[in-house]
Protein backbone atom coordinates (compact mmCIF):
# COMPACT_ATOMS: atom_id res chain seq x y z
CA UNK A 1 0.00 0.00 0.00
CA UNK A 2 1.31 3.41 -0.69
CA UNK A 3 -0.40 6.91 0.89
CA UNK A 4 -0.32 9.91 -0.22
CA UNK A 5 -2.10 13.43 1.24
CA UNK A 6 -3.12 16.42 -0.66
CA UNK A 7 -2.20 19.13 1.99
CA UNK A 8 -4.31 21.45 0.29
CA UNK A 9 -7.62 19.64 0.71
CA UNK A 10 -6.57 18.72 4.44
CA UNK A 11 -8.90 20.43 6.78
CA UNK A 12 -6.71 20.02 10.12
CA UNK A 13 -9.65 17.46 11.47
CA UNK A 14 -7.16 15.02 12.93
CA UNK A 15 -9.65 11.97 12.14
CA UNK A 16 -6.37 10.62 10.47
CA UNK A 17 -4.06 10.87 13.90
CA UNK A 18 -6.72 9.15 15.65
CA UNK A 19 -7.39 6.37 13.39
CA UNK A 20 -3.37 5.79 12.71
CA UNK A 21 -1.19 7.51 14.68
CA UNK A 22 1.89 5.66 13.88
CA UNK A 23 1.01 7.18 10.35
CA UNK A 24 -0.18 10.46 10.81
CA UNK A 25 0.15 13.52 12.92
CA UNK A 26 -0.56 16.84 12.37
CA UNK A 27 1.75 20.44 11.97
CA UNK A 28 1.89 22.28 15.39
CA UNK A 29 0.92 25.71 13.89
CA UNK A 30 -2.39 24.91 11.82
CA UNK A 31 -2.84 21.12 12.22
CA UNK A 32 -2.78 19.68 8.47
CA UNK A 33 -1.63 16.27 8.29
CA UNK A 34 1.45 14.99 8.39
CA UNK A 35 2.14 11.70 6.90
CA UNK A 36 4.78 9.28 8.90
CA UNK A 37 4.86 6.94 6.65
CA UNK A 38 4.09 6.61 2.99
CA UNK A 39 4.37 2.78 2.35
CA UNK A 40 2.98 1.48 6.04
CA UNK A 41 3.73 -2.53 6.99
CA UNK A 42 0.41 -4.63 6.46
CA UNK A 43 -0.62 -4.49 10.02
CA UNK A 44 -1.43 -1.10 9.57
CA UNK A 45 -3.19 -1.18 6.45
CA UNK A 46 -6.66 -1.95 8.11
CA UNK A 47 -6.32 1.10 10.45
CA UNK A 48 -5.21 3.59 7.48
CA UNK A 49 -8.02 2.45 5.63
CA UNK A 50 -10.23 3.60 8.28
CA UNK A 51 -7.93 6.69 8.54
CA UNK A 52 -9.24 7.45 4.66
CA UNK A 53 -12.33 6.56 5.13
CA UNK A 54 -13.60 9.19 8.18
CA UNK A 55 -11.07 12.14 6.26
CA UNK A 56 -13.71 15.07 5.94
CA UNK A 57 -11.64 16.34 3.68
CA UNK A 58 -10.65 13.42 1.39
CA UNK A 59 -7.21 14.24 1.70
CA UNK A 60 -5.41 10.43 1.63
CA UNK A 61 -5.37 8.36 -0.97
CA UNK A 62 -3.79 4.86 -0.87
CA UNK A 63 -3.02 2.88 -3.50
CA UNK A 64 -1.78 -0.50 -4.46
CA UNK A 65 1.71 -1.78 -4.43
Amino acid sequence: MKVTIDEDKCCGAGSCVLAAPEIFDQREQDGIVILLDPEPAEDQHAAVRDAAAVCPAAAIALADG
